[in-house]
């Protein structure tokens, strides 16, 4: 979608918004305007509560996002390509993948406290399962004749691994990195909602303790733009990296 598009699009939100809350029969405490919610995120950024926020916020999701995508294709290829792994572990992913992030915050908190460990661990939970899933599709996914061109010509099994198997494999990959980062964030507000002092989730919830509609509409159009940009980074990048899917 090009530039216009996307600026028309958000302008006709825009419009729509600042005519329901203007002319609209729309409570300005539930629902504020524009000019409102700019106030409020002008204030937030100005005092520094905002930079502070995404400072902690996008190192929590960072730091889940890493550990999560690591072993999410670490674990996505062995399940894919070992069969005796496949067989025992495929099973017990399959059953954790329907159990949301936010069920599991308060076992995090059991387990590591409510410290950095527990957000690190419903975030990373969150990017493993989409990650996993997406390699271990790509990865066993592999059609026979690469395979049979590959031993035919006498490669080894690992050079078959590395020049057939991960190059065709790498578009599921990316996908399911660029799913695991969109969910990072997803996670991330579930994680803060609970034993955070800063961060973009904790803000939110801050927030509706004191019925600041207009603070909690800035945190949320945050989360949308910082989301937007990572997926046009990854789409950006994964189009230079996998250069060969659209062949």
């Amino acid at each position: 979608m090009g530039i216009g598009k996307v600026a028309a699009s958000l302008g006709g939100v825009l419009l729509v918004w600042w005519a329901a809350t203007t002319f609209g029969e729309v409570n300005p405490v539930l629902v504020p305007g524009p000019a409102l919610v700019w106030a409020a995120a002008v204030d937030l950024w100005n005092d520094g509560t905002m930079g502070a926020d995404l400072r902690v916020s996008l190192g929590r999701a960072a730091i889940g996002f890493g550990i999560g995508s690591a072993l999410g294709v670490l674990v996505g290829l062995l399940t894919a390509r070992t069969r005796l792994i496949g067989a025992a572990v495929t099973p017990v992913l399959t059953l954790l993948r329907p159990i949301p992030a936010i069920a599991l915050v308060p076992l995090a908190i059991v387990w590591f406290g409510i410290g950095e460990g527990s957000k690190w661990f419903v975030i990373a939970y969150t990017v493993f399962l989409a990650v996993w899933l997406n390699t271990h599709h790509g990865a066993s996914h592999v059609p026979g004749t690469f395979i049979r061109a590959s031993r035919s010509l006498g490669a080894g099994a690992a050079r078959e691994f590395f020049e057939v198997v991960l190059p065709a494999a790498a578009p599921h990959i990316t996908a399911g990195l660029r799913m695991g980062a969109a969910l990072a964030f997803l996670s991330l507000v579930a994680a803060e909602l609970t034993g955070s002092s800063a961060g973009i989730g904790f803000r939110i919830q801050e927030a509706r303790q004191f019925m600041q509609t207009e603070v909690m509409f800035v945190n949320l159009i945050l989360l949308g733009v910082l989301g937007a940009l990572l997926d046009a980074a990854f789409v950006s990048v994964s189009r230079r990296v996998v250069h060969w899917e659209g062949a």
